[in-house]
This record gives structure tokens, sequence and C-alpha cells, in this order.
């Protein structure tokens, strides 16, 4: 990643807030002129409902009208996905400007309550994917589509990673990536938790991408886990994924899926339904070799739980 100045950073956002101010105004006055000319369509109807025929007149009337709402609705479209551009692009900026900082040296350490509000806060932010036209098919990486087989993860991206941990044997982790090496065809990443401090260099076939997109259920169920599926998902209040099946899946964009984790301390061997977010599931990727262990409680007070 080329190197950036703090100070053209904070200009480059600064120029995109400004486009972004713009921006808002301009979809106020496209709303305006929206709510206007759907008023002239009820107006032109009630006209015409009493005899229950429409003469030639307002038939060319309403379809003018109609063609008019048309064409704002997508010139409002147009400027609100220009505004959400804009917003991306600030919050990649800014995933830039604190990634050139870790690797300077200058890493904040983050306390436990505050990396689980970040955590919680990346979920809610996530974009949502809004088709372009009537049926159009979700991309990889929305929801639960997963990445294409070619697919590199970019730096700052947060990631599933397979590692090693010590005692405990191997657990599935939220990561970001540092960096991917072509010629190893390895990932080097960092545990999102303060705590753990520790950077893996791992084969791409450990590190799994986290969605990028939310699925909205409303529009793009196909998107979304089913319910039965089995997944790993981000246990609450930690930093590590667990082997779960789907209880209850999301029915709005804002809404998280629930999920029953296998857990040997219940005698069911499974933990009540517990909220997840889109943000935090991916397929379970299981193999003979490789298989989730159980949450032990001892295991999230050891490495997931401390003081907020």
């Amino acid at each position: 990643m080329p190197f950036t100045t703090d100070a053209a950073m904070m200009t480059q956002i600064q120029e995109r807030l400004k486009n972004i101010y713009s921006l808002v105004h301009e979809i106020e006055s496209q709303r305006v002129r929206s709510e206007h000319n759907l008023s002239n369509i009820m107006k032109t109807h009630e006209k015409v409902t009493p005899d229950d025929k429409v003469s030639p007149y307002y038939q060319q009337k309403l379809k003018n009208l109609y063609n008019a709402a048309v064409t704002d609705a997508q010139q409002e479209e147009e400027v609100l996905r220009k505004a959400l551009t804009k917003i991306n692009e600030i919050r990649t900026i800014r995933n830039e400007r604190r990634i050139q900082a870790r690797q300077a040296g200058n890493k904040e350490a983050i306390r436990r309550g505050a990396l689980m509000k970040m955590l919680l806060s990346s979920a809610q932010t996530l974009p949502l994917y809004v088709g372009k036209t009537p049926g159009a098919k979700p991309p990889p990486l929305c929801g639960a589509i997963p990445a294409e087989p070619t697919y590199i993860a970019k730096t700052g991206d947060m990631v599933v990673a397979f590692v090693k941990a010590n005692a405990e044997g191997k657990n599935w982790i939220l990561a970001e990536v540092v960096q991917f090496n072509p010629t190893t065809n390895k990932y080097e990443v960092d545990d999102i938790d303060e705590e753990q401090k520790d950077r893996h260099i791992l084969s791409r076939r450990r590190v799994v991408p986290l969605p990028l997109m939310r699925a909205n259920p409303e529009t793009d169920p196909q998107a979304l886990f089913p319910k039965g599926s089995i997944v790993m998902a981000l246990y609450p209040q930690t930093t590590c994924f667990y082997k779960g099946i789907v209880y209850r899946l999301p029915t709005t964009a804002t809404e998280e899926y629930l999920i029953l984790f296998e857990d040997a301390n219940y005698t069911s061997g499974y933990s009540p339904p517990l909220s997840v977010a889109q943000r935090y599931m991916i397929s379970m990727k299981e193999s003979k070799k490789d298989k989730s262990q159980y949450i032990k409680k001892r295991k999230h007070k050891k490495r997931n739980r401390g003081d907020a």
C-alpha cells in the first residue's frame, strides 16, 4: 500500500465530507420533486375514479406522470448511491490511516469494552446490498454468499483465521489482514484481540474472508443461511468463532441471526439461541483433521473475557 501522509488523508476525508454535504441537499431536492409528482398522480386518479373510465387525455397525462415519477426515483437513487460511495471512501481512508499508524509502530491499545463496541458498530454499519435492477443476483461476499475461489482479501479486511492456540489446540479467530504474499500464497494476519497481540502467517485455506455487505432478507433471502445450516459464528462478547446451527434467520436488514452454539456445558449439547450479526458468520469448514471444539467456559474467561 503506497504511503500517504496523515495530512493528505485528512484533506481527502474533508473533501468527501463536503461532497456528502452537497449530495444530501441534492437528495432532499430530488425527494421534494418526487413527492410533488406523486401528489399529482393521486390527484389525477381522483379525477378519473368516479365514472371508472379514463379518457385518452387522462390516460396520456397519467402515463407522463408515471414516467416522470420513475425518472425522479432513478435520479434520487443515483444520488443516494453517490453519497454511499463517498461514505465508503471515508471508511477506507480511515482504515488506511489506522493501518499506516500501526505499521509505523503507533498502534493504539483498545480496551475490551471498546473492542466489543467497535465490532458491533462494524457489523451494524456494514453496507447493505441493494440491487440496481429487480431480480439482480447478490454478489460474492454478500451475506452468506462466499468469496470467489480466486479472491484475495485486502489489507485491513477482517477475516476468520484458523490458528494454533498453544495448549488450547487450534481456534478460529477474528483477525485483520496485514498483507498477502503472492509468492508464498500466504496471508499475514493480526489477531484482532489486543490482549493476544499475535501475528500469524497462514495459507489461504486457513483464512476465510468475512462478508463485505449485508443481505436484505426482504429482497434477497437467497443470500442468507437457511434455517438449520451448520455455520462458524462469532460467539457473543468474544473474538473466537465456533460451530453452531442457524436457529432463526433475520427478517429485516437490521436484525441478527439466532444461533445455537455447540456447548458441552448444556445437557442438550447446545447453548440457548444467541444473536450473531451477518458480518460474523461463515459456512462451516470441517474436515477429519480440523474439527471445531466445543465451547468451554474456562476458555472464554481465559482468552476472550476481561475487564472493559
